[in-house]
């Protein structure tokens, strides 16, 4: 089970040049603007052979004047209450404010390890002017600059020491770990309310490391599995639930603990932006996937055309990967609620599918033949031969190719989807590679 760590700071410190050079990705929009980082807020890293996840908190909250102090004071919330460790950004050039020293006194309280981080530290005469972050009470202040990432190391180093070993949970592997997620008021808990029934006594909780428990274990409908709890199903935090982005954070636990995903989207709605959101934690996490329209029985026109429209839009805004199946459900009138778990079961079953080598050849070799690689400065790309990898995490594929650096990615998923086509990979992601035979 993977640490996260939240990083957290008043605007324009660098958090995101921060959260970018931690997790070596350029993807957090960066700009002078106050206020710019949204939807790029998530990251794994590896470091020390410990991998984690790092959460740029800023990124959700919608920046106003007035509220400023408040919304700075939720990020810190949540970060206190859904992290492992926190990285309070400041800026050594500006040095400390107001603002700081507010955020600093709500760390202090809670029990969380923090660490602070002078950023902008771009030279070693700044290193000096770091000397009064010590006023803060929270331990010596790491210079970093994020720019040029000189200190980021030890940074790392400091971090990875906080964490503390967490047991894996005991479950029982060859069980399916299912993950409801969505956005607040989806129906994420009316679903598993009608999962759970009235029968309280098929739950066994098994004592969880985070909250009350992570895996809820059921034996229903002639199915074996287990439930990831997604934080706050079960108790609201005491942070207000409509808050958008939170819902996000809240669901990095679960996603990561989880084989299959069911994302909730609200059949009156559509599909928003952070449903999105949610959709790409479960990507980069490569988890299985069925996503469930919920509320069904509030939309009027029920006719085919309305559900085709329905799905295809879906599939539209979640492409490339568009192989996974939709339900439309309701929760309140547990209409169809049982396919939900069997659906899920099956995503379970395609994730652990095996694919004979003779069988792939016999099929795929003949498609490659009539569909070759392009040619690439008139060298001729030739595919031989293709297996599937063992005990991988999800199903992946080798090519063996004579130049295996020039078959490109619309080539790769041209062979994705005649994999898709022959075998049921519905709702998991696929890897393709292409080596040198």
């Amino acid at each position: 089970m993977g640490n996260i760590v939240a990083i957290v700071g008043r605007p324009n410190v660098g958090k995101s040049t921060l959260f970018n050079r931690l997790t070596q990705s350029r993807q957090a929009i960066v700009n002078e603007e106050a206020g710019t980082t949204r939807d790029r807020q998530y990251g794994k890293t590896e470091w020390g052979g410990k991998e984690f996840s790092i959460v740029d908190t800023g990124g959700w909250v919608l920046n106003s004047e007035d509220i400023f102090e408040e919304e700075i004071n939720k990020q810190v919330q949540i970060a206190i209450e859904e992290a492992d460790v926190i990285l309070f950004v400041t800026d050594v050039v500006n040095g400390l404010t107001d603002l700081d020293l507010q955020v600093a006194q709500i760390l202090r309280r809670s029990n969380k390890p923090v660490i602070v981080v002078t950023n902008k530290a771009d030279n070693f005469d700044l290193h000096y002017a770091a000397a009064e972050f010590y006023k803060l009470g929270l331990g010596d202040p790491y210079c970093v600059s994020a720019i040029n990432g000189s200190g980021t190391g030890d940074l790392l180093d400091a971090i990875i020491a906080e964490f503390k070993e967490v047991k894996p949970e005991e479950t029982e592997e060859d069980l399916p770990h299912i993950a409801i997620v969505g956005r607040p008021n989806a129906g994420k808990s009316s679903l598993v309310n009608a999962f759970i029934g009235e029968d309280r006594n098929i739950v066994t909780e098994i004592a969880g490391t985070t909250r009350d428990s992570i895996y809820t274990k059921y034996n229903k409908f002639g199915l074996n599995f287990y439930l990831v709890d997604t934080a706050g199903i079960r108790k609201k935090g005491k942070v207000n639930e409509d808050l958008e982005y939170y819902s996000v954070i809240r669901s990095i636990r679960a996603i990561e603990n989880s084989d299959v995903c069911v994302l909730m989207l609200d059949a009156t709605r559509g599909i928003e932006s952070q449903d999105l959101n949610i959709f790409s934690l479960i990507q980069k996490n490569n988890k299985g996937l069925v996503v469930c329209v919920n509320k069904w029985d509030l939309v009027e026109d029920k006719s085919n055309i309305v559900i085709k429209t329905f799905e295809n839009a879906i599939r539209e805004r979640l492409a490339p990967f568009t192989d996974f199946p939709i339900l439309f459900i309701s929760a309140l009138t547990k209409q169809r609620i049982l396919k939900v778990l069997e659906t899920a079961k099956k995503v379970y079953d395609n994730r652990q599918r095996r694919v004979p080598t003779n069988k792939l050849n016999e099929v795929m070799l003949p498609l490659i033949e009539a569909f070759p690689p392009p040619a690439w400065k008139g060298k001729y790309i030739k595919i031989k031969y293709v297996t599937q990898l063992p005990n991988t995490r999800i199903p992946s594929f080798v090519f063996f190719a004579n130049l295996p650096q020039w078959v490109k990615e619309p080539y790769k998923r041209f062979l994705e989807n005649k994999i898709r086509e022959n075998w049921d990979f519905s709702g998991t992601p696929i890897n393709i590679f292409i080596r040198e035979k």
